[in-house]
């Protein structure tokens, strides 16, 4: 036993935020912990979502022993129906988590081909050489755990994405007599969360949250619609408590919404006093100020619940003078214009607007350096490696690791894709394999090229061009002057006399040219090199130029 090295391999969520994916192997087997998706950054046009490329996993199949699954946020699991057909291996998750993952698979109609298997923490799980031994951790979401993999040559801690908070919702605290207990026999490897590594201090606690939801729940003159995300479980919990509390009924609007509470509810997962919760249908017999809607669209989705009620688009609810919206969420980054959008849409409708700049309506789920530093000195790992952040997250966090005195030479900031080689006594980067983006794209899935991303990107900065050239069957000669139709390109008031000199530019040049047949290769390269170049010096933009031939 333990002659061979054990190998770290991110193969996502290093360097960005979400998209987290982590292959540990030893030996003949390979473990997974998580399968998440990254939204798409700006100059993604048409992209969906981001997935890793799993082309490592897809070589080695054989090997692989199952996917672990800390928690149920979509930068976890939200990977799951585009990978788990091609890779077919048992989900290893608790039973919230589980939930989760099945709500998200019966979308894809994948639910019942997937092997799924429920764990809990304190037990032990062997798969293959390795033994996953789950841990109690808090986050955002219950039934949240971090990971200790045994391994033949010690053992690696995973931390998940966690906080250390002293009154959690669901009365279930990060687990630190285990991580000081394993902290005394002896650790190999930390991979630690790295998402809050920049804020100093310790996170608040999910109470805060509570209390200011009551205060609200409580002052507003109207109805209150609070905007959160559907798998904010313990969140969730707290409007339902509060509105019980001072006697108001919760309607829940948004498919997401609806069925991840009915499947928490089911999982015991959620607390709901009868006569509560009531159904959307039954909103006009209940006075305002006797009303809480929990929605999503807090990130100001196009789609979501609280974005169709402030655009018209939603047939039971209308924003009155009088109503309170909560923005129970801080934006995901890259989100911030649409959420403020959406904010400004609601003000204008009269309503009373609160987010995080307003009062303490979310505290994130993410240790903060204190809470990082506890857990380094408490598990006192011998290697470390921090995870799950941009590339200035892991810096600060190996930054606080070496101010605890951890040798520098033991610390390892790494990226996707790189591989972590390690032994009892050294532990060093050694390689790297494919490790990149995979595009949801609508229904289609793939490496999107590159091209695809540029050619979005010129169209929606300056626009297309469509030539219409006729020619002569017989002859090959062009018939007329061609015909150019242009969007997004000029407005109305240049386009008559920039295109009207493109149709002259692109006749003159053919029939110069017309000395033989003309063939559409020909065209259509002499008509983008004529065009493009007109139209820079014309404009100093570049249009898409497709080039359409009718033989005649």
């Amino acid at each position: 036993m333990g002659k061979h090295k054990l190998r770290i391999i991110p193969l996502g969520g290093l360097g960005e935020i979400g998209k987290n994916m982590m292959a540990i192997e030893y030996a003949n087997d390979i473990i997974v912990v998580d399968a998440g998706l990254m939204f798409p950054e700006e100059d993604m046009h048409g992209v969906d979502m981001v997935i890793p490329e799993i082309s490592y996993l897809l070589e080695r199949r054989e090997k692989l022993k199952g996917i672990v699954l800390t928690h149920g946020h979509e930068d976890h699991i939200g990977a799951l129906p585009y990978i788990l057909p091609q890779l077919d291996t048992p989900l290893y998750g608790t039973k919230l988590t589980q939930g989760l993952v099945t709500v998200k698979l019966k979308e894809h109609r994948y639910s019942d081909k997937a092997t799924t298997k429920v764990i809990q923490p304190g037990q032990k799980y062997p798969l293959g050489n390795l033994t996953i031994e789950p841990f109690s951790v808090c986050h955002s979401i219950p039934d949240s755990i971090g990971l200790i993999i045994h391994t033949p040559i010690g053992a690696v801690v995973h931390s998940g994405d966690f906080k250390i908070d002293y009154t959690p919702v669901d009365s279930k605290p990060t687990d630190l007599a285990r991580l000081a207990q394993l902290g005394a026999q002896g650790v190999l490897l930390l991979l630690a969360d790295s998402t809050y590594a920049e804020l100093s201090g310790y996170t608040p606690s999910e109470t805060v949250v509570g209390e200011t939801l009551d205060h609200i729940i409580a002052d507003a003159p109207g109805r209150v619609i609070i905007a959160t995300f559907s798998s904010l479980i313990s969140r969730i919990q707290q409007v339902i408590d509060a509105a019980a509390r001072h006697d108001r009924h919760v309607f829940i609007i948004g498919r997401s919404m609806k069925n991840t509470t009915k499947m928490a509810a089911e999982l015991g997962y959620l607390n709901i006093p009868t006569g509560v919760v009531r159904q959307p249908d039954e909103l006009h017999r209940f006075p305002h100020d006797k009303i809480v809607l929990l929605t999503t669209g807090s990130q100001g989705e196009p789609t979501s619940a609280l974005v169709r009620i402030a655009n018209h688009d939603n047939s039971q609810v209308r924003i009155t003078r009088g109503d309170t919206v909560v923005m129970s969420a801080t934006p995901v980054p890259g989100n911030e214009t649409l959420v403020h959008r959406t904010v400004d849409t609601l003000f204008r409708q009269g309503a009373q607007v609160i987010y995080e700049k307003l009062a303490q309506v979310h505290v994130h789920g993410h240790g903060s350096q204190e809470e990082l530093k506890l857990l380094l000195n408490l598990v006192k790992p011998k290697f470390f490696m921090p995870i799950h952040g941009e590339y200035r997250h892991l810096s600060l966090h190996a930054k606080l690791a070496k101010s605890l005195g951890m040798p520098e030479s033991n610390v390892f900031i790494i990226e996707n894709g790189n591989i972590l080689e390690l032994d009892r006594n050294k532990a060093r980067i050694t390689d790297k394999v494919p490790a990149g983006n995979v595009y949801v794209d609508g229904l289609v899935m793939g490496d999107l090229a590159n091209v695809v991303l540029r050619d979005r990107k010129m169209l929606s900065r300056d626009g297309i061009v469509v030539v219409i050239v006729a020619i002569d069957k017989k002859k090959g000669k062009i018939i007329g002057r061609p015909d150019i139709v242009s969007r997004g390109f000029v407005d109305t008031t240049e386009e008559e006399t920039i295109l009207e000199q493109g149709r002259d530019l692109v006749a003159t040049t053919l029939e110069r040219s017309s000395g033989r047949p003309l063939e559409w290769s020909f065209i259509n390269t002499k008509v983008k090199d004529t065009l493009g170049k007109f139209f820079y010096e014309q404009t100093k933009r570049r249009p898409m130029i497709l080039t359409t031939t009718m033989e005649v």
